[in-house]
């Protein structure tokens, strides 16, 4: 498989991390007129039905204003704590809005005014904790020095969040400057600058992977309002955000936007997504949607823009909720309907009961199913969503995926367009076999070697120095948290007002500061915040020391920022549902030096990994518990302090952002790469060609031949009867190996330069001990690779039967997940008639259907699932007088296999993370094993130095084995040679030299890593799509192997 490097990758974001700003920029192009800096900009509107938003820190009525902290700070610099001066500003009665400096109010300029600092530059404070002598500050440089990197920590202006209006760019310095004409023909200049509605932290992933990353291409909206743009203009735009930006905008109009963005988005989507189902009479939103037709109509202009962009080989990654309905749109083009698709839900998601509230829901799942791959940050959200699947759309969800039946065009706009694609070649392709979409968990992490330089900076420090004067002697606790309701920012001051009440010693000690992220004015007064602020302010505050300082974004530069997360003694979240909190790991980056403590809701998605359990986890709504929170991190000892920072820092360096990114598109590339392997169709796959590989079967010196027993040499009778027989007497024709099948087996074997291996999904007991005994040459994996049996060789004995052994190659794992597994499988097997539990010595298989066969399940059943012949389990036992009930009623077969899913899921979320299970699904069974053992591993071990293959005396290996585990990575692949590396030797040499590795079976993994090899003749007997070489019908497997026993 080739790595993601090798292809361009098509990142669809709402918000385009450039946008094209109106206006003069500084220096301007040299290349073109530009005004004079005294000449207005053209602003851009809708006319006389723009709406005008207030600013969201518009006071209430008797709320008291709120104070600056880089005023307070800068009047601080002045004037030391110890000794307040008259005109230091009253934080009650002044606000200062630092967004907009007043000029030459830099650090130079203060040093002008007191003489005291003039003479400070380059020293250095021996202890900045001192209030009777100022620090030494490095005036080198600007006090509000705009930014120059984009970060999770967006630089915006005052205007509200769901304003599409024009950029707010005058502070900062773009790249370059043109002019274009708008729709009246004026001629107006235009700049690229930083979007700052743009999702900052998947902008800094994909910045941080830019090594693995060499082409990207950005598709996404600009951010503001586009009505007023021409189409000269727009050609422009879109011609140097291409050259420049690797990005294409999507054109929609301000009125379809506005109504996606601020209705549908952000008062059906975000609520619900995060726990919130508005009570009446916010409903009408909710239940009604009206507002889904410009959602549908905004993701297919980011479809059609996709469609326009793509060439064949590019990976398309669709983020956030803002494009749910996009992958189905773009698997539903005939253009992209074979592209590999990804879709990650940067947000959480709810359960299934919140979200089959919304009257949209069937489209939206439909929508997001049209990816390859579906991303989330947590396993729980990955779980809510297959169990939100099952159960609206009623889908086989399965530990790895979902199940897709029938077509995947349902969210296309329908007519003549939807038609098309049922009637295209594609459409009925995918119709008749349905695909299997991969869910995954990719926790977003930050780019840790970058903030590590943005914290070193000069400002970072010289604000660090600021801070540590300013509150010499006082606890900070700092937040950073938009004002919405969901964020949990009133619980968190109220907290923090009962933690003063019962620790009165703090009253004075402790100050609260809380950052504000953007959001709208109505979701800010939905928070509450100001009362409770206003009132905390009111109750504890003296003339020097105010408990909470409450800041909005646009009033704290990064730099600012990370200062106050490096001198913090806590870092507070109490979000009431949210997805990873990067802003803690922010924190804990920035605690490197002091080790302080983080307070994090357990609602977070950060909180369900177990780096982070060494937080101290709150509950937002106990207000008592969150304060006794604040008290535990203010009060612990160093000690305890620095080895939860380890913790912590521990999972911030391991799970970072590029680790983020790399991992979600590997997968991605892979979850397609197998999804095209199975859609492939097998009549394009040649049939097996015997007199093209009899003369390289003559010819060779030796030969390793792997066949499957279940579906190739031995057709097994899985009628109700034969069950029946075989539960009740442990005899019968699913137990005793057809006469056929042992001649065939015998005769291959008895070819001195033949190694026959056979591979079962069996238990030890039974059927393979009879084929053991009747053909001892004849090497067996049983139970899909828990247990090997060595071959014969000549007279050589080991005190064994027949000089070969069984080797247990899971001995040293826990099967204590055994009993609660098969308790979970009695549960479900009482609700489902007809089915039943098969214990075997390392694995549980569960049939839930023994009725008639579906018509569209291969003969085989999948070969890696089969039943035994255990007859000693109690469970078998109520089985066999159960099935007789359910010959004279027919089972539901969609009844049995939503059963089956529904215990899947539940056995791997109760038992699979903690015990490192996996599970094989097939048509009418599935069966529970330990991770990391299947067939493959198997003949990993068979091919591998001193393997059982080489020697039947060779020791067997345990699972973990460095050397057999990591055996596929050994190959060679490609030069035209193919061999093992030299290093190997031994067996691996041995089977270089066999000339010829030739495997016949229905594991389509197996064949895959066999087709690495040279001189590997594959063959698949699955019905499927595949990778093997040829195909061959199961009935003729036993007339081609008689065949090749008589060549010599």
């Amino acid at each position: 498989m080739s790595s993601f490097r090798n292809h361009r990758v098509i990142i669809a974001s709402l918000f385009l991390p450039t946008t094209a700003a109106l206006g003069e920029s500084s220096p301007p192009t040299p290349d073109h007129h530009v005004a004079p800096d005294s000449e207005p900009a053209v602003p851009q509107s809708n006319g006389g039905n723009q709406k005008q938003q207030p600013s969201y820190r518009q006071r209430q009525p008797g709320q008291l204003p709120l104070v600056s902290i880089v005023d307070d700070l800068r009047s601080r610099a002045i004037t030391p704590l110890a000794s307040p001066q008259s005109d230091i500003p009253n934080p009650f009665t002044r606000f200062v809005n630092i967004a907009s400096p007043r000029p030459g109010a830099t650090p130079r300029s203060i040093s002008a005014r007191t003489p005291a600092l003039s003479n400070s530059n380059n020293e250095s404070s021996s202890d900045s904790n001192t209030s009777s002598q100022i620090p030494a500050l490095d005036r080198s440089f600007t006090l509000l020095r705009p930014r120059k990197f984009q970060t999770t920590h967006q630089d915006v202006q005052h205007s509200a969040r769901l304003q599409r209006k024009q950029s707010r760019s005058s502070s900062r310095r773009p790249k370059s400057v043109v002019r274009g004409s708008n729709s009246d023909g004026v001629y107006q200049p235009w700049h690229i600058s930083p979007n700052t509605h743009c999702n900052g932290g998947l902008k800094n992933a994909v910045d941080s992977a830019k090594g693995r990353l060499p082409r990207r291409l950005w598709v996404g909206t600009l951010g503001s309002n586009t009505d007023g743009f021409g189409s000269e203009m727009r050609m422009n735009i879109d011609k140097r955000m291409r050259d420049m930006c690797d990005s294409v905008p999507v054109w929609i109009p301000d009125g379809e936007f506005e109504s996606c963005y601020d209705e549908f988005c952000h008062q059906v989507l975000w609520p619900c997504l995060h726990y919130a189902v508005p009570d009446a009479p916010k409903t009408k939103y909710f239940y009604e949607s009206a507002s889904f037709k410009q959602y549908r109509s905004v993701n297919q202009r980011f479809a059609d823009v996709i469609v326009e962009n793509y060439h064949e080989g590019d990976i398309i990654w669709v983020n956030d909720y803002h494009l749910l309905l996009l992958p189905g749109l773009l698997r539903s083009h005939p253009k992209t309907a074979l592209a590999p698709i990804g879709f990650f839900l940067h947000v959480a998601f709810p359960s299934s009961e919140i979200f089959r509230c919304l009257s949209v829901r069937d489209s939206l799942l439909k929508g997001v199913l049209g990816a390859d791959l579906v991303g989330f940050q947590t396993a729980n959200y990955a779980r809510h969503f297959r169990q939100t699947v099952s159960r609206i759309l009623a889908y086989e969800s399965l530990p790895k995926g979902i199940q897709v039946e029938g077509p995947v065009a349902p969210v296309s706009t329908g007519g003549e367009a939807e038609t098309e694609w049922r009637e295209s070649a594609e459409g009925k392709k995918t119709k008749e076999k349905g695909r299997f979409v991969d869910v995954g968990v990719f926790p977003m992490g930050i780019d840790v070697n970058s903030l590590r330089e943005k914290k070193r900076h000069p400002e970072v420090e010289y604000w660090v120095q600021l801070l540590r004067q300013r509150y010499a002697g006082m606890k900070l606790i700092v937040g950073r948290d938009k004002l919405d309701e969901i964020q949990g920012v009133r619980h968190k001051i109220e907290a923090f007002e009962h933690f003063l009440k019962t620790n009165p010693e703090f009253q004075g000690k402790v100050v609260l500061i809380q950052v504000a992220l953007q959001t709208t004015e109505s979701n800010e007064l939905a928070g509450g915040v100001s009362d409770v602020v206003a009132r905390i302010n009111a109750a504890f505050s003296t003339l020097t020391y105010q408990p909470v300082v409450f800041l909005h974004v646009q009033e704290v530069t990064f730099s600012q920022y990370l200062a106050l997360l490096t001198v913090a003694d806590a870092f507070m979240v109490t979000s009431l549902r949210e997805g990873m909190a990067l802003r803690t790991h922010e924190y804990v980056e920035c605690q490197e030096e002091r080790k302080r403590a983080l307070i994090l809701s357990e609602f977070t998605g950060t909180y369900s990994y177990s780096g982070f359990r060494s937080c101290f986890a709150v509950n937002p709504y106990d207000t008592r518990g969150t304060a006794k929170a604040i008290y535990q991190a203010l009060t612990m000892s160093d000690e305890e302090a620095a080895s939860r920072w380890q913790d912590l820092h521990n999972h911030v360096v391991t799970q970072t952002a590029q680790t983020f990114v790399t991992s979600f598109l590997t997968r991605c590339l892979r979850a397609h790469t197998e999804h095209a392997s199975l859609s492939i169709d097998p009549s394009l796959v040649p049939a097996l060609d015997l007199p093209r590989l009899i003369p390289k079967y003559r010819h060779s010196t030796t030969r390793l031949v792997f066949v499957d027993l279940e579906g190739c040499l031995w057709i097994r009778d899985m009628s109700k009867s034969a069950m029946i027989e075989m539960m009740r007497t442990g005899k019968g024709p699913m137990v005793e190996p057809p006469e056929a099948t042992i001649r065939v087996l015998e005769k291959m074997a008895g070819d001195p330069k033949n190694e026959i291996w056979v591979l079962s999904g069996l238990p030890v007991k039974g059927a393979l001990e009879r084929l053991a005994e009747r053909v001892p040459s004849v090497g067996i994996v049983a139970e899909n690779g828990c247990f090997v049996k060595t071959r014969k060789i000549g007279n050589k004995s080991d005190g064994q039967s027949n000089g070969a052994r069984w080797i247990n190659m899971v001995a040293n794992l826990d099967f204590a997940w055994k009993v609660p597994c098969i308790e979970i499988l009695n549960y479900f097997t009482e609700r489902t008639p007809g089915s039943f539990v098969e214990e075997r010595a390392t694995s549980v298989v569960w049939r839930f259907w023994t009725g008639p066969p579906d018509s569209t399940v291969s003969i085989d059943d999948d070969p890696t699932i089969t039943t035994s012949t255990s007859d000693t389990s109690p469970t078998t036992t109520n089985a066999a007088t159960s099935l007789p009930s359910s010959e004279s009623q027919h089972s539901d077969r969609s009844w049995a296999r939503r059963q089956a899913a529904e215990a899947q899921n539940h056995i791997f979320d109760s038992l699979g993370e903690r015990y490192g299970l996996r599970i094989i699904p097939g048509q009418n069974s599935f069966l529970v094993l330990p991770n990391n053992i299947s067939r493959s591993t198997a003949v990993g071990t068979i091919l591998h130095p001193g393997g059982p293959a080489c020697s039947p005396l060779g020791g067997g290996a345990g699972v973990g084995d460095a050397d057999y585990d990591g055996y596929w990575s050994s190959v060679t692949i490609g030069g035209g040679t193919g061999r093992t590396t030299s290093s190997t030797g031994g067996r691996v040499s041995s089977a270089a030299e066999s000339t010829l590795v030739l495997a016949i079976g229905g594991d389509e993994k197996l064949l895959r890593r066999l087709n690495e090899l040279d001189d590997a003749e594959t063959v698949s007997t699955s019905r499927r799509g595949t990778d093997a070489k040829w195909k061959l019908d199961p009935r003729e497997v036993l007339g081609v192997l008689e065949t090749l026993g008589q060549v010599r």
